[in-house]
């Protein structure tokens, strides 16, 4: 892959501060947006401000045709069907609607849900707080000591009783890339009617997805990981249960009919957008879609795992650093949280923004984990397709300085 072409697609990266160029490492918080993606969002602005279904001039129209062209080319990635495409803000919101709109039907007291220790708080927190009104037992599936999920935990915490399983395709701290697939089967194997959501967004911009040959019932995402626009997000469910489940929110849309006793909703998906949606978001969603197409979500694949190799062989000959996750980089994505001696990671941060090298320090929305794992905050970096060797080269270096500076 030419990462120097590809680097001059992304604006931000021409940047220099304080006469330094930019090495950014936080793609797991965001991605950076290529110019095609910013050019569609400005587009909608330029040439078909308007807004969707509600009109049958030309503008609302275009701007109708746009916005389901990105619901259909979000299907055409993952295999699903543009109808089982529901947009929402971000992943955190896709979560949240299963939580308020399936879940409610489908559990009582004496059933279980269950999730994992590695999850994002996104993943974790809904089926945690849910508990305390629908009175069901909350579980948690823990990880093996090479920060793989534990299947004979599995094994051993799914009942019939288990209506609801959630797991992260990818660990936004540990980088463990979750057979996802096989997980699924185990699952199902149990209870072949549990309920299985996964949380795909740092997936769906790395790796190929295929939502049908997983076995899920419902997959979220969201655009800003993936070159895209931040404020949409993406919710894969099987269009049955999409039928049955209640609507999220009320509102404009979201109906056919509105009586004074009583309201008709739409057809699914639109029975879960109320509301004016992000219509420019939908336009830069299906720009970085098409990006990620051109390029091949196989060849970013290939491309961030030659860099990961290369960070993790290189970040293990720091001295007093030590890396958490699986050590074969087989079962890792391009992730890596680790902590250097005593040093705090906000000093670690802070002395390498000197350099302008952007990385994230913190519990990484992932606090159950570190305190699992008994750590306090982490640093993390996370790689994609405008990264370098040259720049994990420089990462290096500060790290080395970063042991120099508080002598250690």
């Amino acid at each position: 892959m030419n990462t120097r072409s590809i680097r001059k697609d992304f604006p931000l990266l021409s940047r220099r501060i304080n006469g330094k160029s930019i090495i950014y490492l936080d793609s797991s918080a965001t991605s950076l947006k290529p110019q095609p993606v910013i050019d569609a969002v400005n587009s909608y602005y330029t040439r078909c401000t308007a807004n969707v279904f509600r009109g049958i001039y030309t503008l609302s129209e275009e701007a109708t045709c746009g916005y389901e062209d990105a619901r259909r080319a979000v299907a055409e990635f993952i295999h699903g069907h543009s109808e089982e495409i529901v947009f929402t803000r971000n992943t955190s919101e896709s979560l949240n609607l299963i939580a308020y709109s399936w879940l409610p039907d489908h559990v009582k007291q004496g059933d279980n849900v269950i999730t994992t220790i590695m999850e994002h708080h996104s993943n974790f927190v809904p089926w945690q707080q849910m508990r305390k009104k629908y009175g069901y037992e909350f579980r948690i599936i823990k990880i093996t000591p090479d920060g793989m999920l534990d299947l004979k935990d599995i094994e051993r915490k799914v009942t019939k009783k288990t209506k609801l399983f959630a797991v992260t395709a990818v660990s936004n701290v540990l980088g463990t890339t979750n057979p996802v697939s096989k997980i699924i089967a185990m699952v199902r194997s149990i209870n072949p009617s549990c309920f299985i959501v996964i949380d795909a967004a740092q997936a769906v911009p790395h790796m190929p997805v295929d939502v049908g040959a997983w076995g899920a019932d419902a997959v979220a995402f969201s655009s800003h990981k993936m070159f895209g626009p931040s404020g949409i997000g993406v919710l894969w469910v099987r269009k049955n249960s999409l039928e049955s489940m209640r609507p999220f929110q009320f509102g404009g849309d979201m109906i056919k009919e509105v009586h004074e006793m009583e309201t008709v909703f739409n057809d699914i998906p639109h029975k879960f957008e109320a509301g004016t949606p992000y219509i420019e978001g939908a336009f830069g969603l299906h720009a970085a879609i098409r990006y990620i197409q051109k390029i091949g979500i196989e060849n970013i694949c290939e491309h961030e795992k030659h860099i990961t190799r290369y960070a993790y062989t290189k970040l293990m000959k720091v001295p007093n650093l030590t890396v958490y996750g699986p050590k074969d980089i087989a079962h890792r994505a391009g992730i890596i949280a680790f902590r250097i001696g005593g040093v705090h990671p906000h000093d670690v941060a802070q002395l390498l923004d000197e350099d302008n090298i952007c990385m994230r320090v913190g519990y990484h929305c992932a606090m159950p984990l570190h305190e699992f794992l008994h750590i306090s905050p982490t640093v993390r970096v996370s790689f994609h397709i405008y990264n370098d060797t040259d720049d994990i080269d420089a990462l290096v270096e500060g790290l080395w300085k970063v042991n120099k500076v508080f002598g250690i």
